[in-house]
Parts: structure tokens; C-alpha cells; sequence
């Protein structure tokens, strides 16, 4: 499955407000020379999905992620299938661990996550065909025996480096990598935080960023601002796409760049002006 170097992510809500305009957006968002989009979770994912692929020919369009708490298997696997046979090579599902409700809190989310793969090989879905949202020790050993690779989200360079070890020469490393286009240091970190703290709250991510060496005192307030420089590569577009070489050099196979802005709505102006900087 070709992913190219770089890819797109965004929320699924933000593809949901493009209404009508979605084909169209989608037809230049194809011809830009990006190798991927990706979807953040939501009930709706398997359908935007489609009208993603329906509306491109080359693109890669990957889940990232559908939750396993909230979408069962045997309908991940069937939608896959169908996608899979009307764009042959081009849909990648991204699963992980979500939100779920408060009669699954007990259960492991790793034990439930190999369960999970295990309903997916009975059914037929590969693990050609699935990446993982891995960030710890144990769930990118599960990546690697699994599925095709992993796919950490809110990292750092050191945290792509750290999982290249650990999953080896072989298997997809497709790390998230938040974006902020402004050389206004006030402005970029400000930016930043509006989204830094929903992630922030969650125990998942705080987890997998003290392995790394950040604290409560980084996680407060949206984000202190050692961390907000070293999990959002802002600045102007040479910046920017240098951070991004970092996540390869450090042994990233493709980065899924999530552009952050103050504006409602799917960041187009800003995938032009990297799209115009990569061609």
C-alpha cells in the first residue's frame, strides 16, 4: 500500500462540513502530490471514508483511527471489504483505542485490541490491510505482529526514533505530526493549544509523553511550552517541512501532517502552500 512520504489528517468532522463541496475538494486534494489522507475517528467514519475514495483515484485514504470500542469488527470488516473491491489498494484502516463506555473501563485495551484482530482474521480482513495506533512498548510489538506498522499519534522525533527500534526495519512507522504555519511564535503556540488540550486530558497520550520525560507541569494549560515545540512543528513552510524531515530521518516512513489553524473548516490554503513547497 503506497502512502507516499507525506499525508493529510484531519478530524472527521471537519470533512463532514464540507458538505457538497467535499468531491471537490477532494479532486485537487488527489492532484496535490500528497500520498495519504487520513480520518479521525467517529460514528461516520466507514461512510466519509467512501465518499473519500469515490471522489479520488490515487490518494490512500486511511482511518485514523477507527476505535474498536465503538466500531465492531464484523462491520469494520465488511465495509472494508466492499471499499476494498471498488478501490483496490487504497483503503487502510487504522484502529486503536478510543473512547469507551464505562462498562468497558475494566477490560484491557490490549487484550481487547488482539481480540479484536483476531474477529478481523476470521472474518477475512487482512493484516495487510491495517495499521495500528501504537505508541508503548507492548502495542507496537502487537503493530508489528499484527498489522503492517504503527501509527503513534501526538509524539515527538525521539518517540519515532524509540519505535523505529522497536518495531524493526520492516513494518510501517506513520507517526501523526501536528502543524501550525506562522513564523509568530505567540501566535503558533496559542494555535497549538486550542487542540493541545483535548488530546492533553486524555491518559492514553499523557502516558506515552512521560515516557518521553514530560510532567504535569507540561500537560497544564494546553501545554507548556517545551511541549508545545516539541510535538507541533510550526513556522513557515521550510520550517515546518524540516520537523518533518526529522520524523524521517529518525526513521518515519510517512508523516500524516495534521494542519492546525484558527479558522473553521478544512485547512485547503495551507495544504496549497505545502503542496506548492513539496512539488
Amino acid at each position: 500500500m503506497n502512502l507516499g512520504r507525506i499525508g493529510l489528517w484531519n478530524p472527521l468532522r471537519l470533512f463532514e462540513q464540507e458538505g457538497a463541496r467535499l468531491p471537490d475538494t477532494m479532486a485537487e486534494l488527489d492532484a496535490s502530490g500528497f500520498g495519504a489522507v487520513w480520518l479521525g475517528n467517529g460514528p461516520a467514519i466507514m461512510d466519509v471514508a467512501a465518499t473519500l475514495l469515490d471522489a479520488t483515484s490515487r490518494l490512500t485514504v486511511a482511518t485514523g483511527i477507527a476505535n474498536i470500542w465503538a466500531h465492531p469488527a464484523a462491520a469494520i470488516a465488511a465495509r472494508r471489504s466492499e471499499l476494498a473491491g471498488r478501490h483496490p489498494g487504497r483503503l487502510l484502516l487504522g484502529l486503536g483505542n478510543g473512547p469507551r463506555e464505562a462498562s468497558q473501563w475494566a477490560l484491557s485495551p490490549y487484550r481487547r485490541m488482539v481480540a479484536y484482530f483476531d474477529e478481523l482474521d476470521a472474518l477475512g480482513a487482512p493484516a495487510g490491510s491495517r495499521v495500528l495506533a501504537a505508541a508503548g512498548p507492548r502495542m507496537l510489538a502487537l503493530a508489528a505482529e499484527r498489522s503492517i506498522g504503527a501509527h503513534p499519534f501526538l509524539t515527538t522525533a525521539e518517540h519515532t526514533h524509540l519505535a523505529r527500534t522497536a518495531l524493526g526495519d520492516g513494518p510501517l512507522l506513520a507517526p501523526e505530526l501536528k502543524v501550525v504555519l506562522t513564523a509568530d511564535r505567540a501566535a503558533a503556540h496559542a494555535t497549538a493549544r486550542q487542540a493541545l488540550g483535548f488530546y492533553l486530558a486524555k491518559r492514553g497520550y499523557t502516558a506515552n509523553l512521560r515516557r518521553l520525560g514530560f510532567t504535569d507541569e507540561d500537560f497544564a494549560g494546553g501545554g507548556s511550552d517545551r511541549l508545545v515545540d516539541a510535538v507541533v512543528a510550526w513556522g513557515d513552510v521550510e520550517t515546518v517541512l524540516e520537523r518533518v524531515g526529522e520524523h524521517h530521518q529518525a526513521g518515519a516512513d510517512h508523516v500524516a501532517l495534521q494542519v492546525l489553524t484558527s479558522n473553521p473548516g478544512l485547512p485547503l490554503a495551507e495544504y496549497r502552500q505545502l503542496a506548492a513547497a513539496l512539488r
